[in-house]
């Protein structure tokens, strides 16, 4: 309960504050700058110091706000009136004159309308809340429509008649509601309302660019966050509060200076009202500031795009001017141009072209009005001097390089007398201000730079560019030179490496002996003496200086002859062996009856010789005297020891060989010429005639009995075999029972259907492998008539054979005969009987006694039977 009570009692005392913001509002307390925000130096209002704070309103509108001139040229402004009617006596008036003073207040001076005292508008730190006393304004309701009452309404009201169709003036708003969350709410409103004096409906002049509104609190200001808070609103013409140093009135914030326009038609008499008001409460005052002399309502002189120039202008060159009266033409509207007060000819339309110097004038005629409008302008002549652009230069420094800008005067212009002034920002050059460089002749930049010089004689001037250039930085670099030699009696120096800009020169000086034979003045001259060489690179800059860069080298010389020595890792060699001669001291080498120039030759002399050799160091010097050396050369040592295949049991005899002072070890311990061995193995002997030694090694390899694995044997008699060697020995053949051997595996002229004895065996050992094989030869035809010739098919040769099968049919497939053991052969019988002549078909099956495989033959038999 209570905890629904409190809530219940923050709810009402909330909604009361809401609610109770219709009543008048008690000014906070000004005790410091950190509530109102208030910082810096403030404008003048009504201050005595100006005399404008004495003027009437009538005086202000017309001196301060309206541009001015003779009774013919200043429009007819009359019923100048303020209301309430503060008097210019009253100290606490609602209008008066302001002056920015030393602030940056947008506007230099003009009016001021407030809702309270206007006093308090600047030069104070009150807070400015004070009341008129007055209600609200019918006008002012109209024009912005407010959501809430208005007290306090202020206005001032004239009437005009302008020579221009359209009148302008530029003006800011500002108040006290700046603050909190009151641009919410209060709705504090100004109008600028105009209409013919003879009467019609006001038009409201206030209104922000593209129809965004009147101009109060509640439609310009930024996001109000908090209680009570809202969206910003045409946020873009809200400057800024009072804590920001460029909004520097005694209220809390101001809008950007606006500029109301209108349309109106010359010689017309207006009325015109300014007025605005407090919302709700006449606390919290508001004001307006109306530029002084921006209320424009007369003739001007524009140029062709529009925009005003000034009472006397500068025609440098005759350059043509084009001069327009600020008018819009009207029916019966019409123009004279005058120049030095004569008229002149044709110079009847609202613009005219100015060649010439002189007072010109133009005089501008409405119907209805008894004065002519009219404006002057006076364009003074002057000839501009000549100008080009130039390019100063200035020798590499690290950092800024230090520019005498004045030195590129005369590359820039020859007119004479005219002043040269420099500025590093163009529009400031072209406008020839006093932002001009102070010190142009030691003028600091690091290059890569465009000065704008204003070069001018009399008021005529033209600008030209001046590119400060900071030249690249020039490095001289000579390469380490190479000595001179007798191979290089003369050497060239290498600058080439140097940096350095085009166009620039070189210069070299031997000193301390040395001398140049060519190339002085470029980057690789030719020198031929020990010295030292100094070379300058030499660039130079118009307008700029002479940039340098040098380096020196010093040459050296080298013409030491080499010392030679030849050496041999041996002297004694054997016939037929190797050594390597080498040669030390010098690069390259000339061996007398070799080639090659290298420090090493490998010789192989059969005969003992001597070698010679010279040398040439790598200063191309020869050695004065060359080196020998002396290789003997001693019979070279030979053996004819082989290695053999053995079979289990076998004995063989290795032999070493004889020769001159031979001497033996064998790995067996052995030292004599032979040995017999019974072990397969690795024997070596090691043979040594007191200078040579050689070592011979063979094997003796355990042989293995090969196998006869296939033999193919055809019609013609010839039989090749093919057999295992698992030792891989040398294998040798025979096919007559071991009668006869041949290294070759291919026999000729063996018979057919015979049982050869096939023996193989490892060369020089016993074993053997061993197979008898039948030349099978299947015959054609058979004629069993009893003559002992071709009576039968016989197959007593293979029938012994693994798998043995054989059979023969007739052409009907049907088997008239089938190989037994008892009957190995076939007679042309079937059944008992005599078989007809006739072609008959064959199958024989056996496995082969080498390859262990099946063999398949078939073909056809002629049985030819007599009857």
């Amino acid at each position: 309960m209570l905890k629904n009570y409190f809530f219940l009692l923050v709810f009402v005392l909330v909604s009361g504050s809401l609610f109770s913001q219709e009543a008048p509002r008690k000014p906070p307390k000004n005790v410091s700058a950190t509530f109102n925000k208030k910082s810096g130096v403030y404008i003048d209002v009504n201050a005595a110091s100006y005399a404008p704070s004495g003027f009437t309103p009538e005086q202000l509108v017309k001196d301060i706000l309206i541009n001015g001139g003779t009774s013919c040229s200043t429009p007819n402004v009359s019923n100048v009136t303020v209301s309430p009617d503060h008097l210019v006596t009253n100290n606490n008036r609602f209008w008066g004159y302001f002056h920015k003073a030393s602030t940056n207040f947008p506007f230099k001076d003009g009016i001021i309308l407030s809702t309270g005292k206007a006093k308090d508008g600047g030069n104070t730190a009150v807070f400015a809340s004070s009341t008129i006393g007055t209600g609200s304004d019918a006008d002012l309701i109209a024009a912005i429509n407010p959501t809430v009452t208005t007290q306090d309404a202020v206005s001032l009201e004239f009437d005009f008649v302008p020579n221009s169709n359209q009148i302008k003036f530029n003006y800011i708003f500002a108040s006290e509601e700046y603050t909190s969350n009151y641009p919410c709410s209060y709705s504090d409103g100004f109008a600028l309302l105009l209409r013919p004096a003879a009467g019609g409906p006001y038009v409201n002049m206030a209104i922000l660019p593209n129809n965004a509104g009147p101009v109060s609190m509640t439609n310009i200001h930024p996001e109000i966050t908090g209680f009570g808070g809202c969206n910003a609103i045409n946020q873009n013409y809200f400057a800024g509060y009072n804590s920001n140093p460029n909004i520097e009135t005694n209220y809390e914030g101001r809008t950007v200076p606006l500029t109301a326009v209108a349309d109106v038609i010359p010689g017309q008499t207006y009325h015109f009202k300014m007025v605005l008001a407090d919302a709700k409460d006449p606390s919290y005052d508001t004001a307006v500031f109306l530029e002084g002399g921006s209320f424009d309502i007369g003739i001007k002189i524009t140029d062709g795009n529009g925009v005003l120039l000034p009472n006397t202008i500068n025609m440098c060159d005759n350059t043509p001017q084009l001069l327009k009266a600020q008018v819009s033409t009207v029916p019966g509207m019409t123009f004279q141009w005058y120049k030095d007060g004569v008229a002149i000819p044709g110079a009847t339309n609202i613009t005219y072209t100015a060649t010439q110097p002189g007072v010109y004038e133009v005089k501008v005629s409405v119907p209805g009005s008894q004065c002519p409008g009219s404006a002057t302008i006076t364009i003074v002549g002057g000839t501009s001097p000549t100008v080009q652009n130039a390019t100063l230069t200035a020798c590499y420094t690290t950092g800024n390089a230090i520019f005498d800008l004045t030195s590129a005067q005369s590359f820039i212009s020859t007119t004479s007398g005219a002043v040269f002034k420099y500025y590093v920002n163009q529009a400031d050059a072209v406008a020839g201000n006093t932002s001009n460089i102070a010190a142009p002749t030691s003028f600091s930049s690091a290059g890569a730079q465009t000065i704008y010089v204003n070069v001018s004689k009399g008021f005529c001037s033209k600008v030209a560019q001046l590119q400060l250039v900071k030249a690249a930085q020039m490095t001289a670099t000579i390469a380490a030179p190479e000595k001179i030699t007798c191979a290089s009696p003369q050497i060239t120096l290498n600058a080439s490496t140097s940096v350095y800009a085009a166009g620039s020169t070189f210069t070299w000086a031997a000193s301390a002996g040395g001398n140049i034979v060519s190339g002085g003045n470029t980057l690789t001259p030719v020198v031929n003496s020990v010295g030292t060489y100094t070379l300058t690179i030499t660039k130079s800059y118009q307008p700029g200086g002479t940039c340098t860069a040098t380096t020196s080298v010093t040459v050296l010389e080298d013409k030491v002859k080499p010392v030679i020595t030849a050496v041999a890792p041996r002297y004694k060699i054997c016939q037929g062996e190797s050594v390597i001669i080498t040669a030390t001291g010098a690069v390259t080498y000339a061996w007398s009856g070799l080639t090659g120039n290298g420090g090493t030759q490998t010789v192989s002399p059969n005969t003992t010789t001597t070698y010679t050799v010279t040398g040439t160091a790598a200063n191309g010097c020869q050695a004065a005297v060359p080196a020998t050396v002396t290789i003997e050369v001693v019979p070279a040592i030979v053996s004819n020891v082989k290695g053999v295949h053995i079979c289990v049991g076998d004995n063989i005899t290795l032999d070493a060989g004889t020769g001159p002072n031979y001497k033996y070890v064998w790995n067996t311990g052995a030292t004599t010429q032979t040995i017999t061995v019974a072990t397969p193995g690795a024997y070596s002997v090691t043979i040594d005639n007191g200078v040579c030694s050689k070592i011979y090694t063979v094997q003796v390899i355990q042989a293995v009995v090969p196998q006869i694995t296939k033999v193919d044997y055809n019609n013609n008699g010839n039989m090749v075999l093919t057999a295992s060697n698992p030792s891989n020995g040398p294998l040798e053949y025979s096919a007559d029972n071991g009668m006869t051997w041949q290294n070759s595996n291919i026999f000729t002229n063996i018979p057919k259907n015979k049982l050869i004895t096939i023996r193989v065996r490892v060369k020089n050992t016993s074993c053997e492998g061993f197979l008898e094989y039948f030349t099978f030869v299947m015959q054609n035809v058979i004629t069993p008539n009893g003559d002992n010739k071709n009576d039968i098919i016989d197959f007593r040769g293979i029938n012994m054979y693994k798998d043995f099968k054989a059979s023969i049919f007739d052409r009907y497939g049907r088997e008239v005969f089938k190989a037994e053991k008892i009957t190995p052969y076939w007679d042309g019988h079937f059944q008992g009987k005599r078989l007809p002549t006739a072609s008959y078909w064959y199958q024989i099956a056996f496995e082969d006694p080498a390859t262990k495989q099946i063999v398949v033959k078939t073909g056809w038999i002629l049985l030819k039977n007599f009857e």
